[in-house]
């Protein structure tokens, strides 16, 4: 049974390096009123400087199964512009990868009446990529050495916004990744990730303390041509600037509309500028027969309230 956990978790280990090395582990954290996590366009979205931490703890209940932290934080500059940074630590078995992405946004008003607003941002990404040969050894004894590669790649995006209404279109991993120690033949060389995230925050009346807000997250990897959705849907009542929400997250891949990946509960609130949100994703693949699930904790803080009245960085 150990060496059948082992091989599965291998063999998940290596799909899931493939689609996202150069990048954290994208689950639902950007639903916690984080979405600055998917693309550097929300970068200084917002009066205040925003602070985002996440504890992602994937599979519980099989050993070694990934376990990611990051933080996130970003500000405006000015009326119109915003930078953030985003450091994350992740480990997947016998893989463990470092990051930064320092981003860049520009936000223009196209009608202040009718809060129509265009978004440009790019971002700088950093990433150390190691395999830990410690504990591998016992399976493969001619690995004798860890082994480790850098990249530096660069993702780009933009944003539409009208009234309640918003799309956004990123592409992740720009520059192909140089492969040359690597074997070609397994090994892809395009990293390039799209995504396309849009959604809109319906209330019945302006004096509503219910808002309903549907979404739905777009992903598509180029180095093998997947695909997959995220259905979103998050209630929030009001107490004058304090919340509460809640919702679901339904995510699978797109040739397999009928077989969810998992189904994510999740709930949080905002109270006196801090936040604290929780995700429980119920897995429904063949990991449900070794695992209970997998969790996000995102807790947060935003300082320094009224930096700016422009009205396309509210």
């Amino acid at each position: 049974m150990r060496y059948k956990l082992l091989i599965l978790l291998l063999l998940t280990s290596t799909m899931l390096v493939r689609a996202q090395e150069l990048n954290s582990p994208q689950l639902s954290q950007y639903l916690a009123d984080n979405p600055f996590v998917l693309s550097p366009t929300y970068a200084g979205i917002g009066d205040h400087v925003k602070i985002r931490m996440n504890g992602l703890a994937q599979w519980v209940g099989i050993k070694d199964a990934p376990r990611t932290q990051s933080i996130a934080a970003d500000a405006r500059i000015g009326n119109k512009s915003g930078m953030g940074i985003f450091l994350y630590n992740d480990k997947n078995g016998y893989t463990k990868q470092q990051g930064a992405r320092i981003s860049f946004a520009h936000h223009l008003t196209l009608d202040r009446y009718e809060d129509e607003f265009l978004s440009f941002g790019i971002s700088y990404n950093f990433n150390q990529f190691r395999l830990d040969i410690s504990e591998y050894y016992e399976v493969d004894p001619s690995v004798t050495d860890d082994r480790s590669t850098t990249n530096h790649n660069f993702d780009v995006g933009l944003m539409y916004r009208i009234n309640k209404f918003y799309a956004s279109l990123n592409s992740s991993n720009l520059l192909d990744k140089d492969i040359a120690n690597f074997n070609p033949t397994f090994e892809p060389n395009r990293l390039r990730n799209y995504y396309l995230y849009t959604g809109y925050r319906y209330k019945k009346s302006k004096n509503s303390d219910l808002e309903i807000e549907p979404s739905v997250l777009y992903k598509m990897f180029e180095s093998d041509g997947r695909s997959e959705t995220d259905l979103n849907l998050k209630f929030r009542w009001y107490n004058y600037e304090d919340y509460y929400y809640a919702g679901a997250n339904y995510r699978f891949l797109n040739d397999q509309i009928g077989k969810p990946l998992y189904v994510a509960p999740f709930a949080g609130l905002k109270k006196n500028n801090y936040y604290f949100g929780y995700s429980y994703q119920i897995i429904l693949n063949d990991i449900l027969n070794y695992s209970t699930g997998t969790h996000v904790i995102t807790i947060g803080v935003d300082l320094f309230q009224g930096l700016s009245n422009c009205r396309c960085m509210y």
